[in-house]
């Protein structure tokens, strides 16, 4: 099971700081908290859903992509022993941000 954070469709979600590496994120700010990302699981392309746009011709957002990233991450401070969840971060080089869009339980 998954969260997403936010409506669903959205491209918003829970604005994070994010510390990349070579690969992808390294690890992530998420309020008070600093989750450290110990495997990277999957990435990939999205772009929003043409229907999510206004009409009247091609628009800059349509073929703006942002690329997810799919990680199993800890929360700093904890062992090893204990859960490390799986979030997706995604980062959206059109609002130059990054942002948690969902959660696995």
């Amino acid at each position: 099971m998954s969260r997403v954070l936010g409506d669903v469709g959205e491209r918003a979600g829970e604005e994070v700081q994010v510390e990349r590496g070579p690969l992808g994120p390294a690890q992530f700010w998420r309020g008070q908290g600093r989750y450290v990302v110990g495997e990277l699981l999957d990435s990939w392309v999205e772009t929003a859903p043409w229907w999510q746009h206004a009409a009247g011709g091609a628009s800059a957002d349509l073929v703006a992509p942002r690329q997810v990233f799919r990680v199993e991450a800890l929360r700093a401070g904890r062992s090893r022993m204990s859960f490390a969840g799986v979030y997706d971060l995604c980062w959206d080089a059109a609002d130059n941000r990054w942002s948690l869009v969902r959660v696995h339980d």
